[in-house]
């Protein structure tokens, strides 16, 4: 059984002190009586607060099914508007290149945009490149990465087809389209910059019994052509997943399992687990996310439901959003990650600076957090530039009773990932009724939330949050942890994403 581990190690930041210093130079005069000290004062101008890093939360919303989508580009710097250019109609999904300088958004119809981000403040509706993916293929998600053989590439699973495109984010044109062996309904690719392959997450298999799941390895190497080298079973219904900035490890995460499978990229198979961390009968490579015994070996936490994770790289840690049971509240699970420290460990065979094994705390779960009813999605703000990390968790409802209408609009849990807490509940104001005329700028995010974009910056950061039932982005600025603007989107939230400097 895990238990939480309290008394962690945990970074510390300084906040830096700006010290004022003044220079006295004594002159000596020789003249009159005695020695005259005539002190000079040299003030040195103080140096003022740290410009904002240069980056710009990218919206996308939909005013109908039937109209063309928008993009909404907002200084990060002064919460200003820059552009807002048309997309295509009935947009699905929305996703950033690695470091965001291109956006690309799908529809089910088979329809791509892409769009540079360059200079968002001349983007206009012509500079958006639309492409038609072949017929009656059902797209679903996008991964946007420039993998191992340095060629941008836009990868999106294709449901009817059982297959992935490979899409050339530069022209917009189809390269290669790789089929997923043996498995079924692919639903998201992982991957990251720099990655000898991605990860085709299917949750339908025919190939393995008990109706898990399968993730598909498309390797990378090559410009040309893709190709399936390993089919490697995981959970019951795997639904999302992330891979490290290293790409060192894959993490899947398995819905109807409540397990999360970890994929050692180097050697391209499930991991090998540190002793003692996996409940006996869990299959190797899968940490259970509950703290309990495995009552199978294909469902160990089946009232989890993880839907969403997110990496704290600072201190390695993996976050979970877990929707728990239907009405309740769901869960936060901090996972602790680390791997070997080769530096550290030179005499140590298994701790090769090209391939680390886990550390021997790899899989603990660290805290097991309440949050809202029917979370959905989490996004982590990285502790760093003065910012403590914390967790942002979008919810469909309250789960602490402290909100109006606790059942009926959405709420943000904020949680502390130094101390693993609960810093505050911010609530909702429901559906299309709220809108910034009526509830103006007050501590309140607007409607249904469906996704969260967290970011670092000086003197706070922000965190972005839209939803699928108003018209309004709500920004949080992370020093307050309070909602401090709503920006128009001129339709209902599909997603927000925020770009690197």
């Amino acid at each position: 059984m895990h238990q939480p581990v309290g008394n962690r190690l945990r970074r510390v930041n300084l906040a830096g002190i700006a010290v004022l210093t003044l220079s006295f130079a004594a002159v000596v005069s020789l003249t009159g009586c005695g020695n005259q000290y005539r002190p000079v004062v040299s003030a040195i101008g103080p140096v003022g607060p740290a410009g904002q890093p240069t980056k710009y939360a990218v919206a996308v919303s939909s005013p109908s099914a039937t109209s063309p989508g928008l993009l909404t580009i907002v200084d990060f710097g002064g919460d200003t508007v820059l552009s807002t250019p048309n997309i295509l109609t009935n947009p699905s999904y929305f996703m950033l290149s690695t470091r965001g300088s291109q956006g690309y958004v799908i529809n089910t119809e088979g329809s791509l945009d892409t769009f540079p981000l360059s200079n968002p403040t001349a983007l206009i509706t012509s500079g958006v490149t639309q492409t038609t993916l072949p017929v009656n293929n059902t797209p679903i998600s996008i991964t946007g990465l420039s993998p191992l053989s340095g060629l941008s590439t836009i990868f999106i699973p294709e449901s009817n087809t059982n297959s992935i495109a490979a899409v050339n984010a530069l022209t917009a044109a189809l390269y290669d389209n790789v089929a997923v062996q043996r498995g079924t309904n692919p639903v998201y690719v992982v991957g990251a910059a720099g990655t000898p392959r991605v990860y085709a997450i299917s949750q339908n298999s025919q190939q393995f019994p008990g109706g898990v799941g399968q993730v598909d390895s498309i390797e990378t190497i090559s410009t040309v052509t893709l190709s399936d080298s390993a089919q490697i079973p995981v959970g019951v219904a795997p639904i999302y997943g992330i891979m490290t900035p290293d790409d060192r490890r894959a993490f899947i995460l398995n819905q109807g399992s409540g397990t999360v499978s970890v994929i050692n990229v180097p050697n391209n198979a499930l991991d090998t687990l540190p002793p003692g961390i996996v409940s006996t009968g869990t299959p190797t490579g899968t940490l259970p996310l509950c703290n309990a015994s495995n009552p199978t070996a294909t469902v160990p936490c089946p009232d989890y439901n993880p839907v969403w994770a997110d990496l704290d790289s600072v201190d390695t840690l993996l976050v979970v959003a877990n929707q728990g049971a239907p009405g309740q509240a769901g869960s936060l699970s901090i996972v602790n990650v680390p791997l070997c420290n080769a530096a550290a460990q030179p005499t140590n065979p298994n701790c090769s600076a090209t391939n680390p094994v886990d550390a021997s705390t790899f899989g603990q779960i660290l805290a097991t957090v309440p949050v809202g009813i029917n979370p959905t999605m989490v996004s982590v703000l990285q502790g760093k530039d003065g910012n403590p990390p914390a967790a942002y968790v979008i919810n469909q409802g309250d789960s602490t009773g402290t909100c109006p209408n606790n059942t009926d609009a959405g709420t943000v849990t904020v949680i502390n990932l130094q101390t693993d807490k609960v810093v505050t509940t911010i609530c909702g104001v429901s559906g299309s009724a709220a809108t910034a005329t009526a509830n103006g700028t007050s501590n309140v995010i607007f409607g249904h939330p469906n996704s969260v974009s967290a970011t670092g910056g000086q003197p706070a950061g922000k965190v972005y949050v839209t939803s699928s039932d108003n018209q309004y982005m709500s920004i949080i600025y992370t020093d307050t942890n309070t909602v401090q603007t709503h920006i128009p989107l001129q339709g209902n939230g599909l997603r927000v994403l925020v770009t690197q400097p």
